[in-house]
């Protein structure tokens, strides 16, 4: 029998599918009764799920990022879908296939990444330009592009989610050089490109999104540096003060030390390269949400609380 997706789920619908476990919290109902708050998920998209018995011996079975066998019904709960399970079960990780459970970015991966080369041929520095194509034509490390995602849940959280962030930037950061002449376009395109590729060592996505130890114990920024010390240190005449530069960029990126970087931007550049992360990552985030919402036939989103507010499911650019 085909296997039930997210998107194919119907109100009153009895499910018996394998769902992919996103978030997972324990909590006490209004009535005095706990009860297991989940976000299950596939390629397809997300559903939240109530689970009512056996609480707390069911929540120590399973973690985030396994996959479930889950039996249960589809309610409507203030008009939106949700999954009220009566059973469920951890699958065993080595009969699954992940590709199943993680979304995939909207083009393909070897598209994005030979449009990103052809875009870095175009600059001018020599060392910035072989620097980043040896890093893109690393057999160990272009294959790692091609499936990266770029998060593990906020933004572009999907296969070849890495790639589609990095080509956006790019093409914002290619316009912001020729609207700005004053800027270096080079170091644009670098920070672009290089500002979260440790991401492709800091995430796994074999099963599901998560974090390596590597990630956890040193993190993206730190990972890139060194990449940068490690392929720089192999092209003859590498500058010392350009190799500082790179590193400001990506050590700055997160434009805040309260957001995790361990230095502010320091010059325009490195600025621009925050601000254009920052808001590239907020449109991927915001549309991943209402295009999760539409289905919903309401007129406004539920309350998000990292934005805090509610967002118009309007699609403004067909109505008007």
């Amino acid at each position: 029998m085909e296997r039930q997706t997210v998107q194919s789920l119907k109100d009153k619908e009895n499910v018996d599918s394998l769902f992919l476990v996103k978030e997972k919290t324990v909590a006490i109902g209004k009535n005095g009764r706990p009860f297991m708050g989940l976000q299950l998920g596939d390629s397809t998209g997300t559903i939240d799920a109530r689970l009512w018995d056996r609480v707390d011996e069911l929540s120590r079975e399973f973690e985030i990022g396994d996959v479930l066998k889950v039996k249960g019904q589809v309610q409507l709960f203030q008009n939106r879908k949700q999954l009220i399970v009566h059973k469920l079960e951890r699958v065993d990780s080595s009969t699954v296939n992940f590709e199943e459970f993680i979304p995939k970015a909207s083009r393909n991966t070897e598209d994005m990444l030979a449009e990103l080369t052809q875009m870095v041929r175009t600059m001018r520095n020599d060392n910035l330009r072989q620097l980043i194509l040896d890093t893109l034509e690393d057999p160990e490390i272009r294959p790692k592009i091609l499936r990266a995602p770029a998060a593990k849940s906020i933004h572009h959280a999907w296969v070849g989610g890495l790639l589609e962030h990095i080509l956006s930037i790019c093409k914002i950061m290619d316009f912001m050089g020729t609207h700005y002449p004053f800027l270096n376009r080079d170091l644009l395109l670098f920070g672009a490109i290089f500002h979260d590729i440790g991401k492709v060592w800091e995430l796994s996505y074999d099963n599901g999104i998560s974090y390596t130890d590597k990630g956890r114990l040193i993190g993206h920024m730190q990972i890139a540096c060194e990449l940068i010390d490690k392929k720089s240190s192999r092209i003859l005449g590498f500058d010392d003060e350009l190799r500082d530069i790179c590193k400001h960029i990506i050590l700055s990126h997160h434009g805040r030390l309260e957001y995790g970087s361990p230095k502010r931007p320091k010059f325009l550049e490195a600025m621009v390269v925050a601000m254009i992360d920052d808001f590239d990552s907020k449109v991927a985030t915001v549309k991943t949400l209402i295009d999760g919402e539409k289905g919903s036939g309401e007129k406004w989103s539920r309350y998000n609380e990292l934005f805090d507010r509610y967002f118009l499911l309007d699609d403004l650019n067909e109505k008007y």
